[in-house]
């Protein structure tokens, strides 16, 4: 029996798919591309009913299914298929199947459909009744509604990256104390740590995004490291990368500060400003890093990859940042990836110099709207695909004035500013016995939201531990 690597298989068709939506936007369908574009497409969809007799394309938040297999993207195409899943979420479609027995007269009804406008008050509804009267035969849709990720026991999973969080804040303390005594490192024990976040962010992502608000002021050196690994592992695998991969990038991440064990600790932890020569020995933490790393043993072979992460994630896109470089160069992806989950976890977090973090929001929109920052702009929007407008944690004050913390990100990525929160406070800003869980996506009978958010606020003004009300 032939099979398939659906991997290859799920990107020809996103892709084919995408195609044939622009050709018929610009074209009649008896013009030649169109008809082209509809054989090619036609030919990779038969390709699957071959093998499985069916084809289901699944959009759920971000991520494409192909049958059972979730799709990896990848720097190339992460746009392309954005814009395909808006398409089918413009009209509420969440899965399309298709048959053994489909013509390729079939797509171009279905993917006009596709490319009007929707029905404002019921864009599912209104796709349907459309959808009923074409002539189409071996494609069927599913509403996005009905389109869910498989449910999992919350607490058990959240049992499961508690441990698997502090199991690895227990590892990075000691080998970051190990390094600073000069002692050897038990890479073995490092390397299991981060095979644990990579599983726990692959199979409950969610999870792990809470644990990050388990930020701790006497403990910052150490779970900013493994929130940094956290991110960093998560805009990976929104990237396409495999396991291996997003395991070398989560590695890195977990060492990227490690240079600063090299740095006199006042310099660190100073709360005021630095001096200049206190900048200077600073601006030296990512040479001390990459060192350090050199010349570390226990692993296989040189770790050239987390070495340049160590090295390169202060340098900003333009090379504007630390250290200077004498000859172009450009950092490396991974090292662009822990420059913006560092700058993130960093910027949200309270720190020697840092008592009043800015909330998760602003970050995201300074990191995003502000090109001094030097991030890399598409890493930064895939970032806030995964942490939505408002990340999990962030204390918000909603239209009816009572406080609110976000719980959830909605995946739909046309929500993102609508995520699911826990209401803390009543409006006159008394705690709640018991806090209450609002989705913010949902509409009241008028149609408009039943609540929205008006502003974020600080935690530490009202005196409040956002973990708290998210980890039991």
């Amino acid at each position: 029996m032939t099979e398939l690597n659906y991997q290859e298989v799920g990107r020809k068709l996103l892709t084919a798919l995408f195609s044939t939506l622009g050709a018929l936007k610009l074209y009649p369908v008896e013009n030649q591309t169109v008809q082209q574009s509809l054989a090619e497409l036609q030919a990779i969809v038969q390709s699957v009913l071959d093998v499985d007799g069916v084809a289901e394309v699944r959009v759920v938040g971000d991520f494409f299914f192909l049958n059972e297999t979730r799709l990896r993207l990848d720097l190339s195409n992460f746009a392309t298929f954005g814009a395909f899943a808006k398409a089918l979420n413009t009209h509420g479609v969440g899965a399309v199947e298709i048959v053994q027995g489909v013509r390729p007269a079939e797509w171009a009804p279905f993917l006009s459909m596709l490319l009007r406008p929707p029905v404002a008050d019921d864009p599912y509804g209104g796709f349907s009744e459309r959808f009923a009267s074409a002539p189409v035969e071996h494609i069927s849709v599913r509403a996005a509604t009905e389109v869910n990720e498989p449910k999992e026991d919350s607490e058990e999973t959240l049992t499961a990256a508690k441990r698997t969080y502090a199991q690895s804040v227990k590892v990075a303390q000691e080998v970051m104390g190990d390094m600073r005594l000069g002692k050897a490192v038990n890479v073995r024990k490092v390397k299991r740590a981060v095979q644990g976040i990579v599983d726990q962010v692959l199979s409950n992502e969610s999870s792990m995004v809470t644990m990050t608000t388990l930020r701790d002021f006497d403990e910052y050196t150490f779970t900013h490291s493994v929130n940094v690994s956290i991110f960093s592992v998560i805009i990976g695998q929104r990237l396409g990368l495999d396991r291996i991969q997003l395991y070398e990038l989560g590695l890195g991440a977990l060492f990227h500060d490690v240079g600063k064990q090299r740095i006199d600790a006042d310099v660190i932890n100073k709360p005021g400003s630095l001096t200049d020569d206190e900048w200077y020995q600073l601006q030296e933490h990512p040479t001390e890093g990459l060192l350090l790393l050199f010349g570390m043993h226990g692993f296989a072979d040189v770790p050239y990859r987390q070495m340049l992460m160590a090295y390169e994630h202060h340098m900003k896109v333009d090379l504007s940042g630390y250290p200077k470089n004498k000859r172009e160069r450009e950092p490396s992806l991974f090292s662009r990836i822990v420059a913006v989950a560092d700058a993130f976890d960093a910027g949200t977090s309270v720190r020697s110099y840092q008592y009043e973090p800015w909330p998760p929001d602003a970050v995201l929109q300074e990191m995003r709207d502000n090109p001094r920052r030097g991030f890399d702009p598409l890493l930064v929007k895939v970032l806030i695909t995964a942490t939505g407008v408002y990340p999990v944690g962030t204390l918000v004050i909603l239209d009816s004035h009572e406080l609110a913390i976000v719980s959830e990100v909605n995946k739909n990525p046309d929500f993102l500013h609508r995520p699911t929160v826990r209401v803390i406070s009543d409006p006159v800003g008394l705690p709640l016995d018991k806090p209450k869980t609002i989705d913010l996506a949902q509409n009241g009978p008028s149609g408009a939201p039943i609540h929205q958010i008006i502003k974020t606020s600080d935690p530490q003004k009202y005196g409040i531990r956002v973990s708290d009300y998210l980890i039991s």
